[in-house]
């Protein structure tokens, strides 16, 4: 039956989801259930494409992403995948009539990765909008199940909250990225000489995002509100960890939140959440 094929294909996405990020299998977890296996398959194909571009390093990954391009394509025409990730995310963006121009541009930032080492202030904004802000469209897709005039009206909040995730990835793994990967995503900063004005900087414009990126989840549909509350609220207490330390601190290590400090950030959601308190 196509049905145990199309379950297996999803629960692969979903595991997918859960051992690579437990803060996102966490707030997806809150979500309604109808909507919870969408943003895993979602989840799950964004994973596997960005594996490739920064994990696969004996392997030709040009090649590798250009097949897994073309391999998407053609399950979203065929409606089906012997690949479990690709069948399942052909899948959601069929049901909810995801715009293909938001997966081109998120292969486009995947692309950037093979071959860019820093940016200029428009790529960077290019990038962004690909690797992160396209991501957040497609779960707004499923969070607002063709309701055209709410995504619209939604759409520029998504974005936000996209690109403030994005941007505390860029700092979280600021050490990586510049000495294993030999990236620089931020514009015109020198992180041999990382300062605190620069620093600061870099922090404004996030704090920008999540305030604005906050003006929409009050607004999403109730069924979506709690899940992306919760993630906002786990990269938020990252943000405000990171603000907190030294630049050069940053270089040295990768911030985390420890699971206890995760625990307390869901209860204190949950409980705002239960004295509509958002």
């Amino acid at each position: 039956m196509i049905r145990i094929f199309h379950d297996v294909s999803q629960a692969c996405s979903r595991l997918t989801t859960e051992r690579y990020s437990t803060s996102f299998s966490s707030a997806i977890r809150l979500l309604n259930s109808e909507i919870r296996t969408p943003i895993y398959n979602i989840y799950g194909f964004v994973r596997f494409a960005d594996e490739i571009v920064d994990t696969f390093h004996e392997h030709d990954k040009a090649s590798l992403l250009s097949e897994f391009k073309a391999e998407t394509y053609a399950s979203i025409e065929r409606g089906i995948s012997l690949n479990p990730i690709l069948h399942s995310f052909q899948l959601t963006v069929n049901r909810y009539n995801i715009d293909h121009e938001l997966i081109e541009a998120f292969f486009r930032s995947m692309e950037f990765d093979l071959e860019k080492r820093d940016y200029d202030r428009a790529g960077y904004e290019t990038y962004i909008y690909g690797s992160a802000e396209v991501v957040g469209l497609m779960c707004l897709y499923v969070f607002c199940d063709g309701d055209a005039g709410e995504y619209e009206k939604l759409k520029p909040y998504a974005r936000s909250l996209g690109a403030a995730f994005q941007k505390v990835n860029f700092l979280r793994d600021l050490r990586a990225d510049y000495q294993d990967l030999e990236r620089v995503y931020f514009p015109g900063v020198d992180f041999r000489a990382f300062t605190d004005d620069k620093k600061r900087e870099i922090e404004e414009d996030i704090e920008r995002d999540f305030r604005h990126a906050y003006e929409g989840i009050v607004r999403l549909p109730l069924k979506a509100r709690f899940g992306v509350y919760l993630a906002y609220k786990y990269y938020l207490s990252l943000f405000r960890k990171i603000r907190s330390i030294r630049p050069d601190r940053i270089m040295e290590e990768r911030i985390r939140i420890p699971n206890y400090a995760k625990a307390w950030v869901a209860t204190k959601a949950l409980i705002r959440t239960q004295l509509n308190m958002l």
